[in-house]
């Protein structure tokens, strides 16, 4: 018997089950009333003849007969044998959790087996970075090491890590490396590319170097002491998010490359970047509602700690 996996999605949550694929003969065994009782006992748990018998008060050899023409069609099996007043039971059981008929037209090409969005709003977001399924595109963090004009040591650069699970979900991985430090970067290659960006102008160099061309900046001021950051100002509103649990979430053309795109993911603080990661892994239907696939895109995000421990555990959109 042909076996296959089952997909569902419940919108919260994407699980599979082994399905066997039946042929007519197969079908016609299993689709009488009794047989179908048997089947579904069977598929919650283990048990000998005799037991399904008394269950469905039904006589002994009349659950024979059906257990012998079930097992024929390979839908039950037996699972373990015992001992029994000097006679052996045998315990039998579905071979799968589900059973099924499967023509053979109707299959169509997928780029991955996560069915996370029904939509098609979160394939449209990153689909420049997806492939032919695999992921297209490289991971930008900040340096750890002091570095640019700020002086800083990243210290939201491991919020990729959780970013890079989520993508997993829908894209496979690459074989080049996909995560690069800033200071890594070459600019003839990796500018030219489809850029991820985790981390503000304060601890990524290409943050800086993109943020004339976002929608909303950061302030980006310059002072004795070399530069200072005045928080996110916004072209649409003129208003000025400064709070460290501010962040920027936006996609826009590459401005190094108009066919590739970048995706920033960037707070005024390292609290601010781990907020818009949540945002677009744990609430991107929120996050992204009104994104129409447009070429530039931008919403402020602030994250908020709703069980009181200290950490950014949910998030408002405010544009």
């Amino acid at each position: 018997m042909d076996k296959k996996l089952l997909l569902k999605d419940d919108n919260k949550t994407q699980q599979a089950k082994e399905i066997s694929i039946l042929t007519a003969t197969q079908l016609k065994t299993i689709l009488g009333n009794l047989s179908w009782k048997i089947l579904t006992l069977l598929s919650k748990k283990e048990m000998y003849p005799l037991e399904i018998a008394k269950q469905l008060g039904m006589h002994e050899q009349k659950i024979y007969y059906h257990i012998r023409k079930l097992a024929k069609a390979n839908a039950i099996t037996v699972v373990r044998e015992e001992k029994k007043k000097g006679a052996t039971a045998k315990y039998y059981r579905t071979v799968s959790p589900a059973f099924g008929v499967e023509f053979p037209l109707g299959y169509q090409p997928i780029q991955n087996l996560c069915i996370l969005d029904i939509t098609g709003q979160l394939q449209e977001f990153f689909k420049e970075f997806i492939h032919n399924g695999t992921f297209n595109g490289k991971i930008i963090v900040g340096s750890p090491q002091p570095h640019g004009p700020f002086k800083t040591s990243a210290r939201d650069g491991h919020y990729a890590a959780h970013l890079a699970l989520f993508i997993g979900q829908f894209a496979r991985l690459p074989t080049e490396f996909a995560v690069k430090l800033d200071v890594d970067v070459k600019v003839e290659k990796e500018e030219k590319n489809n850029l991820i960006l985790v981390g503000g102008p304060g601890t990524n160099l290409l943050m800086q170097e993109i943020n004339e061309h976002l929608p909303i900046k950061f302030n980006m001021q310059s002072s004795q002491q070399g530069f200072l950051l005045g928080g996110l100002t916004s072209k649409k509103t003129q208003q000025t998010y400064t709070s460290d649990v501010t962040g920027l979430i936006a996609k826009i053309i590459n401005p190094w490359d108009n066919s590739k795109r970048i995706i920033v993911l960037a707070g005024n603080k390292a609290v601010g970047t781990k907020a818009c990661v949540i945002a677009l892994t744990n609430l991107w239907k929120k996050t992204l509602e009104k994104y129409q696939g447009e070429d530039t895109f931008a919403t402020v995000i602030i994250g908020f700690d709703l069980d009181g421990d200290g950490k950014v555990d949910s998030i408002e959109v405010r544009e």
